[in-house]
């Protein structure tokens, strides 16, 4: 096996050092938002401070840049241990860096100023739409030329994650992103009407399908192994869930659309793929959970696994949730509810946060050259932390939702309705500002993520510092030399 100085792991330390930083600006805007709806008063009266502007920058900022940050950095890091090769195109790989840190800022800047498509996940306009395609070209190009010069001729399950996820998402980018520009800030889509719900709808769920789901599975079953320290527990289960899930998945985004003017039996379609779809996911949940037998007893020091397994535990939960909301009867309650609030960050800053932070720790020393963490009782809290914060925020919408959903049902004898959408907003305050406190829970544990990967880089940070040379006078004659100074 090479040397682990043969890796690039410059550009996967940038990708990491990035994951940290979006993070805890995400989940900023995601706590002001939350802050927003419990007290109107901090919108300011400014217009790029309204919820509905905020809210587009929070979804991005968590899903895209700390997540596609996170995604490719593991994705760099995993394809060239698995291969035993180093990382492919290495100027490439650092334009893929730079290129998605420029697409970031430019995003995160121009939705709070109105500019946008109005598409779910999709929001940024035309001219950062052609960017990222080209990015997200690159990122393919580096990742699949690296694999193609690898050393070992099996591809190691991860990899044919990643490979499904850039494939996939590349795709689905630039079909719903078809658009006419009129203007450097405007642009019209091509589709209209049902179609562009449809188109988006393929989109959307297939971002959670592949970005979401595939990527991190990737990231899972090359790092829940590793902090295991054994074998998965079925190599070919993992085949079998990988073709069963990106098989069914790319079904499934008519859900989003139940009770619309989208025609009932495509309605149908994506119900019934999304029953389906619950048995590859519970499948990989349950692959990740099994490999830990022999190893429960790292849970006790090894926070790192904590955050893996309790990750899982939200997966099999999210996606048995998620199932069971795409059935029409039970839509019928959850649809416009903030159930699917719950539901969304169920899997997002349960499963998608968790196993992105385990992987991080258990990446970061690594990709540092250090022995470990600089604090296992930061990882620590930050584990109790973030496990509060997602309790907190996912119990007080799922009270919220069927809350909602339950009132808004509600009719008299005379088929009038019971109550007024007043009345619900009223009754679900408190449970608005839980999620708040819950918001700010994860957002205090990312803060401590921060503060513990600066100091584990301290080390890494001084190998760039080269010692400014201090000349050394020269002694007078007949005289004893004059001590040479400390340096450092």
């Amino acid at each position: 096996m090479p040397n682990t100085e043969t890796y690039n792991d410059q550009v996967v330390r940038l990708f990491l050092l990035a994951a940290a930083v979006w993070g805890i600006i995400g989940m900023s805007v995601g706590v002001w938002a939350a802050a927003a709806l419990a007290w109107p008063f901090w919108n300011f009266d400014v217009p790029f401070l309204t919820f509905s502007r905020l809210r587009a920058d929070h979804t991005f900022g968590v899903i895209f840049a700390f997540g596609g940050s996170a995604l490719m950095g593991t994705c760099y890091y995993v394809v060239q241990r698995t291969g035993h090769t180093r990382l492919a195109l290495g100027r490439l790989a650092t334009f893929t860096f730079w290129g998605w840190q420029l697409i970031c800022v430019l995003a995160m800047v121009t939705m709070p100023l109105g500019i946008t498509q109005s598409k779910e996940y999709a929001e940024p306009e035309w001219f950062i739409d052609i960017l990222i395609a080209i990015v997200w070209v690159s990122f393919g190009v580096v990742f699949f030329a690296t694999l193609a010069r690898r050393r070992i001729r099996h591809i190691y399950v991860a990899n044919w994650y990643y490979g499904a996820f850039i494939i996939a998402v590349g795709l689905l980018h630039i079909v719903n992103n078809l658009a006419l520009p009129v203007s450097l800030t405007k642009s019209y889509p091509i589709y209209s009407g049902v179609v562009d719900a449809m188109v988006q709808w393929w989109y959307g769920h297939n971002a959670v399908a592949f970005f979401l789901t595939a990527g991190f599975l990737g990231m899972m079953y090359y790092f829940v192994p590793r902090q295991a320290q054994q074998p998965l527990w079925s190599y070919r289960f993992s085949i079998v869930n990988f073709w069963a899930l990106i098989s069914i998945y790319m079904w499934a985004g008519s859900h989003h659309l139940m009770y619309t003017a989208l025609p009932d039996w495509v309605q149908s379609v994506g119900m019934a793929f999304s029953l389906v779809l619950l048995m590859p996911s519970w499948g990989s949940a349950a692959n990740g959970l099994l490999t830990f037998n022999g190893s429960w007893h790292k849970l006790k020091t090894d926070p790192a696994a904590k955050f893996m397994v309790i990750a899982l535990v939200f997966y099999a939960a999210s996606t048995f949730e998620g199932s069971m909301m795409a059935i029409k009867t039970v839509n019928a309650l959850s649809h416009y509810t903030d159930w699917t609030v719950a539901h969304v960050h169920s899997g997002s800053i349960g499963w998608v946060a968790m196993i992105t932070i385990g992987s991080l720790y258990a990446m970061a020393p690594r990709a540092l050259g250090r022995p470990a963490m600089h604090s296992i009782r930061g990882m620590e809290l930050h584990f109790w932390l973030h496990t509060t914060g997602v309790l907190l925020y996912i119990a007080a919408m799922w009270v919220a939702g069927v809350t909602e959903g339950l009132m808004w049902r509600a009719t008299e004898p005379n088929g009038s309705l019971t109550y007024s959408f007043i009345d619900s907003l009223i009754a679900i305050k408190p449970l608005y500002v839980v999620r708040w406190l819950g918001g700010m829970f994860v957002l205090s544990g990312m803060v401590v993520m921060a503060w513990n990967l600066w100091h584990t880089a301290a080390h890494a940070r001084a190998k760039l510092i080269t010692p400014i040379p201090v000349p050394i006078p020269e002694p007078e004659p007949h005289q004893t030399p004059a001590p040479l100074p400390v340096m450092g």
